[in-house]
């Protein structure tokens, strides 16, 4: 799994930190601790299913469809409750969705277009804060808990990082397989 980590966001940090305890409140919704909290872009596929070669050939491929790519300035929010959880969708989300469509290509090079995992369309780039726990759980309720925490935050992404992820414990849960700095 791609994925654009956000350890180097304060401001995300601060309103994640702020906004959790409105989150725990909310016995629907499992709040992610601020470590975890990432902007996930594109998957490879299942650990035990790609192999290490095939991860170092992508890597190699989307550091150079990255390459001419620098940093990336956007804004998160305001928050979005949906039957998957709590967001801040990435807004503009153009030059996410760009850098997506690069890594989407280096994948492609190595394992060929017709196999590159995810539909192509469609991408939403956004931070979960929360995830859902409960299906079928009325949103209402929960939008208007959460109402207050309206807020638009500014971040800038200069790196992508290949994580080997998995979900244990109701929590996912990752190691770094390499990072690439955009712009590098």
């Amino acid at each position: 799994m791609w994925h654009f980590p956000v350890e180097n966001q304060p401001a995300l940090h601060v309103f994640a930190h702020w906004i959790r305890p409105a989150l725990r409140a909310v016995r629907a919704l499992d709040p992610i601790p601020s470590q975890w909290l990432h902007l996930t872009t594109q998957g490879v596929g299942f650990a035990d299913e790609v192999s290490q070669e095939d991860l170092t050939a992508i890597g190699d491929e989307v550091a150079g469809q990255l390459a001419g790519l620098g940093p990336i300035t956007t804004r998160l929010g305001p928050l979005t409750v949906d039957a998957g959880g709590v967001h801040l969708p990435a807004d503009p989300a153009a030059e996410l969705v760009r850098a997506r469509a690069a890594i989407r290509a280096g994948i492609g090079r190595v394992w060929g277009a017709d196999r590159v995992p995810e539909a192509e369309q469609g991408f939403c780039p956004r931070v979960s804060l929360a995830y859902a726990n409960i299906d079928g759980e009325p949103l209402g309720p929960i939008r208007q808990a959460l109402d207050g925490y309206r807020k638009s935050i500014p971040v800038t992404f200069d790196r992508v990082s290949l994580i080997d992820l998995n979900r244990d414990e109701g929590r996912y849960r990752w190691r770094i397989v390499t990072t690439l700095k955009l712009g590098a």
